[in-house]
């Protein structure tokens, strides 16, 4: 009997690690991101890659707020999830983390096509910090893992193409101000997951935009892209142009062969047919396709080394099996962005399904037999159909709800009146962190907080600083107004409503973390360090509780403070903060770290070691952060232990 295609929930259960709160200060320091690449590396690349990689990048993450309060604590955790299936495939969709496609069913086979975590473990990957490994992800925003990696989308039934039922995502992404959505569906007989994106530009001037969709896979694989050359980015920060397979004498189409962890972004010649599969050593495995707007295709490999090996336990669960990524995107690499026009749209189609193909080493004749499969499997013209039949239902309204996401886009829509069909974004989706600002809108003034609490999220676009400069000066919106300058780049003027509030802020300490940071960015150190103990110290006077708002608050400018008073060698004084932090902040890895740095500061390096030694984890660990390792050779010539070793890059020449 076929089996009609249909949604229906689900649950899902995993060994899962607390999210925890936001952390409440607002991100002011520039973007800690690590795909920056040298300037020599601009000559002799394409000129639409050369413009493409100068355009507008992301230089820091407001208004979003870092996501950093999550732990290493598993333990069986019911996830929300919707699963979209015919007689052919199942798809098993996360709507409440970033509508992450968790698993991809081959059904005849019982294969599945995706690498599948089988536990939920944040980690620091994600422009705004908590990020996960696994499955199908949808990166929009900027050069990096989406801030909406581990955040709820909207979801809804909607009818497809064919007549089916369509699965749509969406949601307001908040660095970019763009709405996007993704449409899932399954054609009755179909082996292929169809996907059709849109990401639209409402504005009346040009914004730039970014998309890759990230595919997780086992690595012991070999990829397969239709290139014979590539550009490679390690953790070295060079790019550069190399051949496909092999250069340095090592084929690195096999995940494994690599030594360190790497991007190869392929050169996919204008015309060919856009294409990655990951196919294992009987030739079996995933393909994906698309149309041909979605230009990018990408590996990423973790590498063999122990830094490399260490990440892959870190992200999942020991012993369960290493993954690599295959990746399809809208520029030749993600170092790029995109200029998308005023009142305008971008939209394409995506293909997800099994490939069997004759397992040839040689490569030109591998690439061939994979090809010539897929266009057995599912023509070109067809992909081409499915997204030419897919285009009107893009703006078909949702049907029944089935997860709701944020109200921000809501808070947008109503202020600018937007006609976005196909993505609602209704009035009853808004939220306690929006109110203020729609009483904003409203009235014209900044609403005064009714208890003492951690302010709340700061708006920064340009029409929202806009109505912070013409509302009351109280200083709760002072506050507000200054960091959307800084945002904009008027640090000067963001100084001077900081500086307005203070004499009348019945809050001082967001005010003085606020100026400390601005005396950073200046070089002003030590009178960084000076306000920042400020700050702590009205932060501890303030504290009303030991719930999560109030820990998260303290953590976060608990750790700045010592950071900052470490570097102006103020020990004493950071030795005062750290013993002012709440014992369950002091466990938390990231303070044992800390911890073992005051003590060494403090002349006491066998103690420091003996933190080390101890063994902690730092549960937001950075992509390609050296802290650990840094630290160790300080107090050792000792090799770096295995559970330490983080590194992603070969030690500078």
């Amino acid at each position: 009997m076929v089996i009609v295609t249909r949604i229906r929930r689900e649950v899902l259960t995993l060994p899962a690690a607390q999210l925890g709160p936001d952390n409440p200060l607002p991100p002011l320091r520039p973007l800690d991101e690590v795909h920056r690449i040298d300037e020599r590396d601009r000559d002799g690349m394409p000129a639409d890659m050369a413009r493409q990689l100068a355009y507008e990048p992301l230089a820091g993450l407001l208004p979003v707020r870092v996501r950093d309060g999550y732990d290493r604590n598993r333990e069986p955790r019911a996830l929300d999830a919707l699963v979209i299936e015919n007689d052919r495939l199942r798809a098993t969709v996360l709507p409440g983390l970033g509508g992450r496609v968790a698993s991809l069913v081959h059904l005849p086979t019982g294969r599945e096509l995706l690498y599948r975590n089988p536990v939920f473990q944040p980690a620091n990957f994600a422009l705004n910090g908590a990020w996960y490994s696994g499955g199908i992800e949808w990166n929009i925003g900027a050069t990096g893992h989406t801030t909406l990696s581990c955040a709820p989308l909207h979801a809804a039934r909607v009818p497809a193409p064919d007549g089916t039922e369509m699965l749509r995502l969406w949601e307001w992404e908040r660095l970019r101000d763009l709405p996007f959505q993704v449409d899932l569906w399954l054609p009755d007989g179909s082996d292929f997951l169809y996907v059709g994106v849109r990401v639209r530009n409402p504005h009346e001037r040009p914004v730039p935009a970014y998309w890759w969709s990230n595919i997780a896979v086992p690595e012991e694989v070999r990829v397969l892209a239709p290139a014979e050359e590539a550009w490679h980015f390690g953790y070295e920060r060079r790019l550069r142009r190399v051949p496909v397979p092999s250069y340095d004498g090592i084929d690195r189409t096999y995940p494994l062969n690599s030594p360190y962890a790497a991007d190869y972004f392929y050169e996919v010649p204008d015309g060919r047919r856009r294409w990655i599969a990951a196919l294992d050593a009987e030739g079996h495995g995933l393909v994906q396709t698309s149309t041909d707007v979605l230009r990018g295709r990408k590996l990423f490999v973790w590498g063999n080394r122990p830094g490399g090996r260490r990440w892959q336990e870190w992200l999942t669960e020991p012993g369960t099996g290493g993954y690599c990524e295959i990746q399809a995107g809208l520029a030749r690499t993600q170092l790029e962005h995109v200029r998308l026009e005023p009142e305008s749209e971008v939209a394409w189609l995506e293909a997800y399904g099994p490939l069997d193909a004759p397992p040839e080493r040689e490569w030109t004749w591998a690439v061939r037999g994979a090809e010539e499969r897929l266009e057995t499997a599912l023509p070109r013209t067809r992909v081409e159909e499915a997204y030419a039949a897919w285009r009107p239902c893009a703006d078909t309204e949702p049907g029944e709800a089935l997860a709701s996401g944020s109200g921000w886009g809501a808070l947008e829509v109503l202020r600018a009146d937007w006609k976005l069909p196909g993505t609602p974004f209704p009035e009853s989706t808004l939220g306690e962190a929006q109110q203020p600002w729609r009483e904003l809108l409203r009235t014209g003034s900044l609403p005064e907080p009714r208890r003492v609490r951690p302010p709340g999220e700061t708006l920064v676009a340009p029409h929202w600083r806009d109505m912070l400069e013409t509302a009351p000066a109280t200083p709760h919106t002072e506050y507000h107004l200054g960091i959307a300058q800084w945002h904009a780049g008027d640090r000067a003027q963001a100084v001077r409503s900081w500086e307005r509030a203070l004499p009348l802020a019945p809050s001082l300490w967001p005010l003085l973390r606020c100026l400390a940071v601005a005396d950073q960015e200046y070089g002003h150190h030590e009178r960084a360090a000076e306000r920042y103990a400020d700050a702590f110290d009205d932060l501890c006077r303030e504290r009303r509780d030991d719930g999560a708002e109030w820990t998260a608050a303290v953590a976060a400018l608990g750790r700045d403070t010592l950071q900052a008073l470490l570097r102006a060698r103020r020990i004493a004084d950071a030795r005062a903060v750290w013993d002012r932090l709440l014992p369950a902040v002091r466990r938390r890895g990231r303070f044992r770290l800390l911890e073992a740095e005051l003590l060494l500061a403090e002349g006491r390096p066998a103690e420091a070691r003996a933190v080390l030694d101890a063994g902690f984890e730092v549960a937001d660990l950075r992509e390609g952060e050296e802290a650990l390792g840094r630290l160790w050779s300080r107090l050792t010539d000792e090799p770096l232990p295995a559970r330490h070793d983080f590194r992603m890059r070969p030690d500078p020449a």
